[in-house]
């Protein structure tokens, strides 16, 4: 499956803050997901600088994946909590500091084949 083929070409976002401790292992997984799909999104990383930056981003913490604007964990938008802090999610059976791989995943077919 290609997105050439379906026609959309989605924009995955990883926000973060500086010297988030998150931020590279969730960069290296959303590129590992994409290209196992074969879906050619386009990334893009973004650096919340200050809370007026997290404020206008709508940030709920780094790191924070998007995909074509929805936040990739289930259920949590809008985003009631704007923070420059480091976000926690909510796994199954524990918290991780990055976005659970199926998510991720599963917000890209959606992009996909929601186009």
């Amino acid at each position: 499956m290609t997105t050439e083929r379906l026609g959309h070409r989605p924009v995955v976002e990883v926000l973060y803050v500086q010297d988030c401790p998150n931020y590279p292992e969730t960069l290296a997984l959303v590129q590992r997901v994409r290209a196992e799909l074969g879906i050619e999104a386009q990334i893009r990383t973004t650096l919340i600088v200050d809370q007026a930056a997290a404020e206008q981003a709508r940030f709920a913490g780094s790191p924070t994946v998007r995909v074509d604007g929805h936040d990739v964990e289930p259920d949590t938008e809008p985003s009631a909590e704007i923070s420059v802090a480091c976000r926690l999610y909510r796994l199954e059976h524990r918290l991780a500091g990055h976005p659970d791989e199926s998510w991720i995943r599963d917000a890209l077919l959606r992009a996909v084949w929601r186009a």
